[in-house]
């Protein structure tokens, strides 16, 4: 193991335990904490990293993906609504004596 992978191996250590005290040292969730910690010390390591254009993008070559549009954006049939309607109450019933 180079010096460097040492390095970065030391910082992601120091990383995951810092992340496993701020979650009240949880039991079990070494593994996710370290992944977490790797996550972390990549993007200090490349902070223009998600600034670059996604290679898997085979778009006119501009680096901005297409946007897919939802078929149908209006009314959801059902008792959901749009923010700031209300739903319709039911009618009351007359009754026939």
């Amino acid at each position: 193991m180079s010096r460097s992978e040492q390095d970065r191996e030391s910082r992601i250590r120091e990383k995951a335990y810092q992340l496993w005290e701020e979650n009240g040292r949880p039991h079990g969730r070494d593994k996710e904490l370290w992944e977490q910690a790797e996550d972390l010390i990549g993007m200090e390591d490349n902070p223009q990293a998600g600034l670059l254009p996604n290679p898997l993008n085979t778009s006119a070559g501009n680096g901005i993906e297409e946007a897919e549009i939802q078929e149908n954006y209006g009314e959801v049939p059902g008792r959901l609504t749009d923010q700031g309607d209300r739903p319709q109450t039911p009618l009351e019933r007359h009754r026939h004596q």
